[in-house]
């Protein structure tokens, strides 16, 4: 189990952020949080990864509109979600994922995000020179950011029934980024990584967290 911590970002905001894993871990992963705050669901993601050996932060990118934000995945919790997922700039939480990046002191640094967190992900890869490989889940914004470049090597996971990241969403990024690899999950749904959803899948999640972990391992413990 983690701690609750406070970083600060560059231009001055104080955020909560959940810190777990070895402290003496010889690479650290920022986990991204979907629309629903960093709620058990995402603390259960850290925590997976924290017994993995990597030391692990899951910054509260919500904390720049409402503090303490744990959503369920009801439909009211949806529309919530999605507005203060309107009132956080997108500049804003690169700043705090740059807070988080350097809060694990120096070690070889990846980043993972699911949903919201997925496209905060990619970003992390294209608008950060911070960290040494990103994995997205089911990230709907990085269709429209595909022309973005990347600093370092990305993988995406996508599920093939996703009604709100249609195949060829999917298509554009494959043709826009040669160079990532991207695993499309047959017959997966949106969020299918999250136990908590009526769309989870477990083979498919299971599959691609070990898809994560093992490249993580490499990029940053190789």
């Amino acid at each position: 189990m983690g701690t609750t911590i406070t970083l600060t970002a560059k231009d001055g905001h104080q955020f909560n952020a959940y810190k777990t894993g070895p402290a003496d871990a010889r690479a650290g992963i920022v986990v991204i949080q979907e629309i629903f705050g960093v709620n058990q669901h995402i603390r259960n993601m850290a925590d997976r990864l924290a017994a993995e050996g990597f030391l692990v932060i899951a910054p509260a990118l919500f904390d720049r509109a409402d503090r303490n934000v744990e959503l369920g995945y009801t439909g009211d919790d949806v529309a919530t979600g999605r507005t203060l997922r309107g009132k956080v700039p997108d500049a804003g939480a690169m700043l705090d994922v740059e807070a988080a990046a350097a809060a694990l002191g120096g070690v070889p640094a990846g980043i993972v995000g699911y949903c919201y967190g997925g496209t905060i992900a990619w970003w992390g890869a294209t608008r950060s020179k911070s960290f040494k490989a990103a994995s997205g889940w089911y990230g709907g914004g990085v269709a429209g950011t595909a022309s973005e470049v990347p600093n370092c090597p990305v993988q995406l996971h996508f599920g093939e029934k996703d009604t709100g990241i249609p195949m060829a969403d999917v298509e554009k990024v494959r043709t826009s980024q040669p160079g990532v690899e991207i695993f499309v999950y047959a017959g997966a749904q949106h969020g299918f990584g999250c136990d908590e959803r009526a769309s989870y899948s477990a083979p498919d999640a299971s599959l691609a967290q070990a898809r994560t972990v093992a490249f993580f391992r490499a990029r940053l413990m190789g």
